[in-house]
Formats: structure tokens, sequence, C-alpha cells
């Protein structure tokens, strides 16, 4: 056969269905999507607790061997299987529930979670564990790890997070995994609710690439900071990039109080950091206090926000709180072998000289790095990682 007859075959066949690019389906944005790729789509909900492929939508009205024979039954009893019988879960004070588990290769491409009731998001902490390891590389209230430290809806509209009216927290971080995925939720309420919570997990089964590290997240809070510099992250050992930081930040004095400097230590760095941010408002992306005549600005974008400033006695009161994000995405902190991560709690006195603060300063860190990670610092406990209602 003529070379130009068989090129032309080729193609014919190509078109037809035919795998045409090694593409795996992770790495998804405006320029591959129209890319064919062997990856298998997924899903783990209520509807379908295992993600199997034609499993969902098959509870039956008050089936008894149902988790929750209460939750929609009597709404879809007129129905029956197949109009939206069991959309929720009930997770009972101290249990934790695993909301998803996935055998690899593959990676989680979109999680979105709501729940039933108002104020609740500190009780409820997310963990995640990559492949067959004992403690989880992420580790977060739930309510923080969606930018909603404070236990009050905010509106976040940013690339790899959004959080819709009324309550609905959707993740876009890419979340590779090459043995398994299991996610969990730990219900810490500390009066001794159940909560109810509504939940999807989508993602796909494919190859992953040797060099995809695993995603990473760390929640650290320190109520009254005796230091000056609020530790973000530290201990970090191995290969990886810092990918975004959220801080739910409540002031105890008046003033501009976003002063301080974000600082990356990497590499070995010890008493001065690589890199050294000129001042927290500067650091979220803002300048200048981000505030107006009116008072403080409030602003969600793809890379940085003040996503909500409760402020109830108006701007500069002691009391006030703040939601703010930075992400890293098109500028992530690469490191070779250890990273930390600080941020001074610094602001104005009067006549123009700094303030050393105590702020009530929760953080939460996102990471992607090479396994095994170093284990985390333990969460505080259920009192002190509730939200103040003041």
């Amino acid at each position: 056969m003529p070379l130009a007859i068989l090129f032309i075959a080729i193609a014919a066949v190509g078109c037809q269905g035919t795998k045409i690019s090694s593409f795996n389906g992770i790495d998804t944005n405006l320029g591959t999507l129209s890319l064919i790729s062997n990856a298998e789509s997924r899903c783990i909900s209520p509807e379908n607790f295992t993600g199997a492929r034609g499993k969902g939508a098959l509870a039956v009205p008050s089936n008894p061997k149902q988790r929750n024979v209460n939750n929609a039954s009597k709404a879809a009893s007129e129905l029956g299987q197949g109009w939206k019988v069991n959309p929720y879960v009930h997770i009972a004070a101290g249990e934790t529930f695993t909301l998803a588990e996935m055998e690899g290769p593959g990676a989680v491409k979109h999680f979105w979670i709501t729940t039933l009731e108002d104020s609740v998001w500190r009780s409820l902490i997310l963990r995640i564990y990559w492949d067959d390891e004992k403690t989880p590389s992420v580790e977060c209230p739930l309510g923080d790890f969606f930018c909603q430290g404070w236990n009050k809806y905010a509106h976040v509209s940013s690339i790899p997070i959004c959080v819709n009216p009324r309550q609905g927290f959707n993740s876009f971080w890419s979340m590779p995994f090459r043995k398994k995925c299991r996610m969990t939720l730990e219900n810490c309420d500390i009066y001794g609710d159940e909560l109810t919570v509504y939940y999807e997990v989508d993602y796909v089964l494919t190859d992953v690439p040797r060099d995809a590290a695993y995603f990473h997240a760390q929640f650290r809070r320190n109520k009254l900071n005796e230091t000056s510099d609020h530790v973000i992250l530290d201990g970090v050992k191995g290969q990886g990039q810092y990918v975004g930081t959220y801080l739910a930040w409540k002031v105890h004095n008046g003033g501009w109080w976003g002063e301080g400097e974000a600082k990356f230590f990497l590499d070995g760095d010890s008493k001065s950091p690589t890199i050294c941010s000129t001042g927290l408002e500067d650091y979220i992306l803002g300048s200048h206090n981000f505030d107006s005549d009116n008072g403080y600005v409030v602003f969600t974008g793809p890379y940085s926000g003040c996503c909500q400033a409760i402020c109830p006695n108006g701007s500069y009161h002691t009391g006030d709180k703040f939601g703010l994000y930075r992400w890293h995405i098109a500028d992530p902190v690469r490191f070779k072998s250890s990273l930390k991560v600080t941020i001074q709690d610094l602001g104005w006195k009067r006549g123009g000289i700094y303030n050393a603060q105590k702020s009530d300063v929760s953080s939460t860190a996102f990471w992607y790095q090479t396994e095994p990670h170093a284990p985390f610092p333990p969460l505080p406990s259920p009192t002190i990682l509730s939200v103040d209602e003041d």
C-alpha cells in the first residue's frame, strides 16, 4: 500500500473512535476540552455510595436496609425508585462517616457539599487519605476548606473554590491518586447534634503521571497570637509546591490590622525566608487596606479575595472578623526539600507606629507534595475549634 494511502487509512480509523490521544483527562481546561481520553467518569453521592457504573438512583422508599430510611422516602413514596429517594445522609455527633472510597488510579475533579443546618461548618472535620496512608493528607474544618471560617455564608467565586447561594460549597482542586482515595467527615458538634449533609464527589479513573504529587490541606488556629508570627504551615518534608492560603482573621484591636508579611522559608531557610511579602493586604493582592469611604470592600476573584468582612460596629473596631484567600495557581511556590509558611500579626498604632497585635488567626494551607508527608499537629479541641458567637 502506498504510504500516502496508509496515512489516510489510519486517519480515517482515528476519526471513527480509535484512541488518537494520550490525554489522561486530568488536566482539564479550555484548551484540552476537545481532546478524546480513555478516562472514565464516576460520581459518589448518597444516591450511589460506591460510584459503580449503572448503580445510581437505586434506593427504594421505605427500604429498611437503607442507611437513612427517613430522608426523602416520604417525599418519593408516590413516585418510587429513581425519584430522589436518598439525597443526603445524617451524621450523628461523634461519628466519622465515610463520604467516598475510590480505587485508583484516578483523580478527584470536583467535590460539592452542603449542610441542612446553618452555623455548623467548624463542627465538621474533612479528612482525605491517599493510597494506604494511616494519617490524612487533608485535615480541616469543612467551612475553612471552603473559605467559610466564621460559620456565616460568604460568596466565593474563584478558580479552585466556589461558594454559591445559599451554601453550595464547591472544590475544583485536582486531586490525583494512584491506589485509592478515602474521604471522611467527622461530626464533632459540641452540642451533640446530628447533622445532615448532602454531597457529591466527581472523579475520573485514569492513568496518573509519575510526576503528579498529592494534594494536602492543613488547618491551624491561634486564638491569641503570642509570637507575632502565626505559623500557617511547618514541618513539610519532601518536594512539591504551595498553592493556597485561607485566613479567618479576628482583630483584637482597633485600627488597621493587615500589615503583616507573609514569609516562605524554603529548602533549609532558618532565620530569614526566601520569599517575603510587603504586607497582608498586598499578599491578598489588594492594597491600602482594601477599604473605601464606606468601609471595607469585599471582593472575590479568581486568585484572591477578601470574601468576608463582619464588622457590626463599622470599620476598624475590636472584634471585626475577616475571611481572606490567596491561590498560588499561576505562581505556585516550589520547594525541593522543606517548607515553612508564616504570617505576621501586625497593624498600626497612632502616630504611624507599627503595632504587634494578638489577633485570633485561623489558617488553612493548601499544597501538593510527594509522599510520605510529615504527621500534622493535632487539631484544636472542639471547644477551641468552635467559632466565637460574639
